[in-house]
């Protein structure tokens, strides 16, 4: 059974950082893409970040470019997502996801979901 599980997540002041972890069980993810999304309280679910399947492209929301990156251990069939200059907008559930079918920005697009881990900045 494939399974993402994300951890890392947790409550940090603004201008703190988190780093995000998502290790994937039950099949290698090597040859895939993989992504970060985020869903806030009463809102869409969010792209924001994703990388290649080599990690040799990432591509990135504009309201995190400059603060987040995205990362991947394909040895630990791992990606990372490190948090700096967390702001109270930045507060949601983050979503691991792997292998789009499609564009990395939709999550329509995505084959694999993890249940996700609670960012919660404070002002």
């Amino acid at each position: 059974q494939v399974q993402l599980v994300e951890s890392g997540g947790g409550l940090v002041q603004a201008g703190g950082s988190l780093r995000l972890s998502c290790a994937a069980s039950g099949r290698t993810f090597s040859s895939a893409a993989m992504g970060w999304f985020r869903q806030a309280p009463g809102k869409e679910r969010e792209f924001v970040a994703a990388i290649s399947w080599s990690g040799g492209s990432t591509y990135y929301a504009d309201s995190v470019k400059g603060r987040f990156t995205i990362s991947r251990d394909t040895a630990k069939n791992t990606v990372y997502l490190q948090m700096n200059s967390l702001k109270p907008e930045d507060t949601a559930v983050y979503y691991c996801a792997a292998e789009p079918s499609g564009s990395y920005y939709s999550p329509y697009e995505y084959d694999y979901w993890g249940q996700g881990t609670q960012v919660t900045v404070s002002s």
